[in-house]
Order: C-alpha cells, then structure tokens, then sequence
C-alpha cells in the first residue's frame, strides 16, 4: 500500500484512505470498518464468501425500476454503488484483531509479538486466512512466529498464554494454550532456581544490606535478578483457572517444589492483601470486574493457592516462613476453611525453627477465643513441628535423645512466645501449663526463659490459687537455672516457699561441687611440691658428690615450692571452715522454715517468713546457701501432674575448725 493508501481511525469508525470510496463496511465490537473488497477477499475466504453471498441476494432481490425513475438516477452527478454490510459478533481478540488481520489483507507490515500472536492466529482461522487459499497468508506466518520465537522463551510463552486468556474457547481449540502450558514447564524445569528472587523481600530488608566497598551489593543482586523476576510477573497476570492448570502441569512434571512455591507466592503477594508488608493495597483479581476483589473472590482464591502449595520445606525457609504467617493471618480474618488453614500450619510447622517471635503473635480473630493472640494456633504449630522433626530424626537413623539445633532454637522461641503471652490476664493456669509442658525437656537447654515466663504470668496473675502457683512453678528445673535466675528467683516474693527452698537447695549443690572441685585442683597442683621436698632431702644426703653452686640452686627452687604449698594449704583450711559455718547456718534456717511451715505461714506482721527469718538471724535474707549435704529435693518437673519427694540422708558430720 502507498504512502497515499494509508489507513485512519476516526473516533469509532476506521477508514483506508486510499482515493476509492469504500464498498463494504464490516463492524466489529463497537469498531466501524470502512473497507474494499477486494483485498479482503483476496486473503480470506470467510469474506469471500460473506460478500459474494451477499451481493447475489442483493441483485437477485432488486426490483425492476421505471423508465424514468432509471434516466433520473442516470442524470445525477454522483452515482453511489451498493455496499455490503458485514457484522462480525465474538470476533476473536476484537476489533483490535481485525484490524491488523484487514492491515495484513492491505499488504501492511504488522509487527507480531508474544502479546498478539495468539490473536492474530485465531483471527488467521476465524476469517479462514489459510495457506491453500492464499500463499503465505496469515495463519501460516503467525504459526512459523509461534514455533520459532515464542516456544523457545520462557518469558515469551508466558506472555502468549497470558494472551490466551481472552481467546477461549478458539485458543484452546487451536492447542495454542496447551502448547505455551508446555513450553513454560519445559523450560522452567531446566532453569537455575537459584537465579529467581523471592517475592517477599521487603525493600526494608534490602536497606540493611551492608555496604561493599561503597557499593549496595543487595542493590546489584536485585537489578540481576530482575530477568529472572519477570516471567514470574507475568504469570501473576494470568486468570486463577489458567494459572491452575499450569501449576497443575509443573507438579505432573514433577517441577523443582521451589519453583512451584515462587510461582504461587509471586501470584498471593499480588492479589492477597495483607501479605506483602511493602504493598498492603493489593490488586483487584483478572477475572474481577470491580476494581477490589469481594471478600469471597479472595476466600476463594486463598484457598486455591494454598491447595497448590507444595509439601516439602521451603529452601529460603526464613522469608517463606513469615509470608506463610501472612498468608496465615488472612486465611483468620477471611474465616477460610479449616483444611486451608490446617494446611498452612503444617507448612509453618516444617520450618518453626526459621519463625521470629513476632511471626508467632497472630491474633485471635475467633469470638471464642478469650486470649489476645491465637495460642491454640501456635500449640498445632509446634506439634507439627514435632511431628516433623520425629520423622525426620527416624529417616536420617539420628539418636532420638540427641540435641538437635533446630529444637533448641524452637525450645527458645516458645519461652520467648511464653513471656509475651503470660501478661495476658485471661489467658488460664492450665492453658498457659499444657502450653509449657508440651516442649520436650531436651529442647531446653538452660530453665532461664521459662523461669521468665512462670515470673511474668505469676506477676500478671496474682489471684490464682497456691495449688495452682505450686503447680506452674513445677515447670522449672531447678538444676537447669543459671546463677543470675537462681540469684532472682531466691528473694521472688511470688514463688511458692517450696519452689524458693528448691532453688537454694540447687544453688548450695552446685557451690559444694564448686568448692570440691577447686579443692582437687589445689591437691592435685600440690603434689608437685611433695615430690620436690623429697628431692630435696635425696640432693642434701648426696649434696657432697654434686657442685656446690648447683645444689645451693636447685634447694633454693625447692624451698619456695615447699612454702606456696604450705600457703595453699592454710587457704583450703580457711575455706573448709567458711563452707562449715555456711552449712550450720543453713540448718538453722531449714529448721526454722519447717517450724514456719508447721504453725502455717507468716505471723501477720508483713514481710512473710522471709521477714521472720531476718528477725531470727538479724540479717537480710540474702543468703544463697542451703545445707549442702542434704539430698532432698522435691521434683515437679518429671511428674508433670504430682509431686515426687525422695527419701532423705542424714547430714555428714565433718569435723571443722573451731
């Protein structure tokens, strides 16, 4: 076509400018095409046979006109020929399709891209623009695009299948749907997951990135990743039912489980809300009309989402953790039903190690939940946790009593959990006790966070019962506190006495086993010393037969090994006579608690037994020591639900220095 055969829109009506009036008119949607004919059907059958069809019934249907009315229309100036008109309903890819398909019939360039390839291929078929009607017509040009181009691109073919979208069912009937669904599980299987981002990086994340060398390296990474990103977002374009059927296609593929879980998150960050913490304000669905999809659309679509999660653990488990708390969270607010959030908590549950205290405070969204955050939640989380770990401690042939690390950051993260819930004044005694007990001992290597927890929950609940106070307090292993808990938890006027007798009893232990331990140590660097006086004498019975400079020498280093010991030994006396005195003065104090316990707790005066005792000793009660020979110690831990108290020894009597 000339440059002066250039075609032009106007408004809704679309003319080929090419000198010659127009002879057929096609409408396509709300589009007016002002045409010839004979171009088109030159390239389509379909309009071959539309406008001979039409110009046959025209003549045949046209009555004879008068002599006169016949030389009138002859004497007129213009002499306007009959027009065909041609209506198109459900023209595949709309009046934007046919219009390039009429350019392609007018022996225009088009350009085809993975956008419109699709629809100008349905065009190619609906107007029967076929090979064996026209050499190199439009059905075989945008075939020869298609195998060519588009099915060797990734990126391409997701384009193409997006496209598909608005094409069905001519689309599908084609195989350009099912062939693109191939292309983009084929070549994502031979990807390099490790060269797609995640979706739910927070750009507050990236900013902490430390600087190399003056350089943002998270910066570059995220600017190379961006080729990788990109097919991802266009497959977030895709319509649920179509973006189905391709996950659908990865996991009969048996895709890389990675790969899988990116393209659904890439799909619930852009249309969940809630999820992504940089975009609040989600999307509205593709399929969706309304510019913010209706609380049933996103129901539905969370749910369909998270049916197609894989089941493996997440390779970036720390990001995908928090995103799958997000996703957790909405499945809460949206009432979504209990498989889908059965589900998420599973997932959550295979990766608890990797969760942050503040993943772990959902709030409780239920009426019938009193407590401020969802602690029954958290209680399945961990069990699937457990769950988990058995299961794989079982696979791996592991010693089901060794420490693993992953529950040790666990047992850390539930006694942090513990504190933050136990300020939660309807939060129940048992409740908060089945919470705590369902971590295994191992778990826990040190009593100090949940002793933390026992103290912010006995603060924060001064009305439970003592049987109740008693009963919390038996969570703690006495033997697992640190020096500064036990330091604390000796002048708690919140515990229970027996809890407080417990901590001091472990403390005086552990200052024996010191002390003793010391004392070998000082025995043990003493015994050099005795070897060397008896050098001594053996080099003074043959002090005659050695030189008289050497001998005088070697006695001198000998003498001064002799005195250290000496000294050594009046500092182990001096110390057994300290550990004597303590040991007396806690049997004292033993006594007069067991007295105070018999007559039935404080005199009324204020300040309790611990008052008491300072008026008996005349001292603060600050002392730490317990009679370290006494082998009682009533443990609740073990029992979990009763006390156990073991048989007592009688106290040693050892001699000590008046």
């Amino acid at each position: 076509m000339s440059s002066a055969e250039k075609p032009s829109s106007k408004g809704q009506a679309w003319f080929c400018t090419t000198g010659l009036p127009s002879d057929i008119v096609v409408e396509v949607d709300d589009m007016t095409f002002h045409l010839h004919k004979f171009p088109l059907m030159s390239k389509s059958r379909k309009l071959h046979h539309l406008i001979t069809q039409q110009e046959a019934a025209t003549h045949s249907s046209a009555p004879q006109q008068p002599q006169q009315q016949q030389q009138e229309t002859e004497d007129e100036d213009e002499i306007v020929e009959d027009q065909c008109h041609v209506t198109f309903s459900g023209f595949p890819g709309g009046s934007e399709a046919f219009e390039m398909a009429a350019k392609f019939c007018y022996g225009v360039k088009i350009d085809l891209s993975p956008s419109n390839v699709a629809a100008l291929r349905c065009a190619g078929e609906f107007l029967e623009m076929t090979e064996d009607y026209s050499e190199d017509n439009l059905v075989s040009k945008t075939e020869r695009f298609l195998s060519q181009h588009v099915l060797k691109s990734l990126k391409d073919s997701v384009k193409t299948l997006k496209s598909c979208d608005s094409l069905m069912p001519m689309a599908e009937t084609l195989g350009i749907t099912q062939r693109c669904v191939d292309s983009v599980v084929s070549r994502a299987s031979s990807a390099d997951p490790a060269l797609f981002g995640w979706p739910v990086s927070d750009a507050t994340t990236a900013s902490k990135q430390v600087l190399w060398n003056g350089i943002d390296g998270a910066g570059r990474r995220k600017a190379g990743a961006g080729h990788g990103d990109s097919w991802f977002e266009d497959l977030a374009l895709l319509r649920l039912p179509l973006f189905k059927r391709l996950i659908l296609a990865m996991k009969t593929a048996e895709l890389s489980p990675e790969i899988i879980e990116t393209c659904v998150m890439y799909y619930a960050k852009k249309y969940i809300p809630g999820v992504s913490r940089s975009n609040r304000k989600p999307l509205p669905l593709p399929s969706s009309s309304s510019s913010v999809a209706t609380e049933t659309e996103q129901k539905e679509l969370l749910e369909t989402l998270v049916s197609n999660l894989p089941l493996q653990k997440s390779s970036k488990a720390a990001t995908a953790t928090r995103f799958f708390f997000g996703l957790l969270r909405t499945a809460n607010i949206l009432s979504a039903s209990e498989a889908c959030r059965d589900a998420l908590e599973k997932k959550i549950g295979l990766q608890l190690e990797e969760a942050t205290l503040d993943d772990l405070l959902v709030p409780s969204y239920s009426y019938l939940n009193e407590t401020l955050y969802d602690v029954e939640c958290v209680e399945r989380i961990l069990s699937y946790f457990l769950e988990s770990l058995e299961a794989r401690n079982a696979a791996s042939n592991e010693d089901p009593a060794a420490r693993s690390p992953a529950l040790m950051l666990v047992g850390k993260l539930i006694d942090g959990y513990l504190s933050e819930i136990a300020s939660d004044a309807n939060l129940k005694p048992e409740k908060f006790y089945n919470f705590a007990i369902s971590l295994p001992d191992e778990a826990r290597l040190f009593h100090d966070g949940l002793y933390r927890a026992v103290d912010v929950y006995l603060k924060a609940h001064p009305w439970v019962s003592e049987e109740e106070r008693e009963n919390i307090c038996g969570l703690l292993d006495c033997q697992k506190l640190t020096l500064e808990a036990c330091t604390h938890a000796a002048q708690n006027e919140r515990l229970p006495l027996r809890a407080v007798v417990q901590v001091l009893f472990f403390e005086q232990l552990q200052l024996r086993h010191a002390i003793a331990g010391t004392l070998m140590a000082a025995e043990a660097a003493a015994e050099p010393g005795r070897q060397s006086a008896v050098l001594e004498r053996e080099a003074e019975e043959g002090e005659e037969g050695l030189g008289l400079e050497h001998v005088q020498e070697g006695n001198g280093t000998w003498r001064v090994a002799v005195r250290e010991n000496q000294v050594l030994r009046l500092d182990m006396d001096s110390m057994r006579t300290r550990v004597h005195q303590l040991e007396r003065e806690c049997s004292s104090m033993k006594r007069v608690i067991a007295k105070f316990d018999k007559s039935g707790g404080s005199d009324g005066r204020g300040g309790g037994w611990r008052a008491s005792l300072g008026r008996k000793f005349g001292c603060k009660f600050k002392t730490q020591v317990c009679d370290s020979h006494e082998s009682t110690a009533v443990d609740t831990r073990k029992g979990r639900h009763q006390q156990q108290q073991q048989p007592q020894q009688q106290p040693q009597q050892h001699p000590h220095h008046e």
